[in-house]
């Protein structure tokens, strides 16, 4: 029985996909839980939004409209591949389908025709809107399926499933057609490629140079830890260097170092611009 997964969560296995994930107002608290189960999770539904400019697009998903109150769906994908949350929970996407389609997805099955609508979808399914007017002509651009994929893809690693738990709207309710403009079979098969690759390596967090000890900042050294402290001085808006920071320790780079002690709450003798542990761990100098 797969848990939904929690928005830190979710936020997380999308971002580790590669995509770039934009938080939308009170999306991790934004659901209609109050109106049925949430869970447990089966699929994820795509579908198109019928609609232009993703602004609009993103606040009619998260707001709804009076006959359908949002979120309409947990995602909405934009024609340059963002990803925008909209809704963590149960959301009005998916409506009443066919049990027999549902079955199919458990199983990862081929999908019978979806002839019933007799199945609460809400409650089972990840919904993703795709910015696109439906109607045939609008293009799809390579990044927003790129971006379909991935979210595809990063739910269904989050919960060991295939690219069969993945389907369109028209494929569960009758009378749909979105998502239009692609086929989910081709969707499918993208899908099962990025599942059968390794796993996309989440970025590896930033390493910082050790303190070297205070003696190392005298006239006379020269190191590109220099440098690379003095970028980060300017950086920070304590830069007092005529030229820019260079290797070869100076007065330059005390005074401005003095100047991040100040800004740190440093006064006196305690801001003389000779490094200290507790000052230099703060600076966050990269490794050279």
């Amino acid at each position: 029985m797969a848990v939904p997964l929690t928005a830190d969560r979710l936020l997380t296995v999308l971002r580790n996909e590669g995509l770039r994930v934009v938080e939308h107002r009170s999306w991790r608290t934004h659901n209609r839980n109050h109106k049925g189960p949430w869970g447990p999770m089966h699929g994820v539904m795509i579908h198109h939004t019928v609609t232009s400019g993703t602004e609009g697009s993103v606040e009619l998903c998260y707001n709804g409209h009076s006959s359908l109150p949002g979120p309409l769906c947990h995602g909405v994908i934009a024609k340059d591949g963002t990803v925008y949350l909209v809704g963590n929970g149960r959301a009005n996407h998916a409506g009443s389908g066919d049990d027999d389609v549902l079955r199919a997805v458990i199983t990862e099955s081929a999908l019978p025709a979806d002839n019933e609508a007799s199945t609460d979808g809400n409650r089972h399914f990840y919904g993703f809107e795709c910015e696109n007017l439906g109607d045939g002509k609008d293009p799809w651009p390579a990044a927003q399926l790129e971006a379909i994929e991935k979210v595809s893809a990063a739910i269904c690693r989050a919960h060991g499933w295939t690219q069969r738990s993945v389907i369109g709207h028209k494929e569960w309710q009758p009378g749909k057609i979105d998502p239009l403009g692609f086929t989910m079979d081709s969707m499918r098969a993208r899908i099962g490629e990025r599942l059968a690759a390794a796993k996309p390596k989440p970025p590896k967090p930033p390493t910082y140079e050790p303190f070297p000890g205070a003696g190392f900042f005298a006239a006379g050294r020269r190191s590109a830890v220099i440098t690379a402290m003095g970028k980060r001085l300017v950086a920070e808006g304590c830069g007092r260097y005529k030229v820019g920071p260079s290797p070869d320790w100076s007065e330059a780079d005390r005074q401005s170092y003095a100047a991040f002690q100040r800004k740190l709450g440093y006064a006196g003798s305690d801001a003389d611009g000779i490094p200290g542990k507790t000052s230099w761990d703060r600076l966050k100098v990269p490794n050279v």
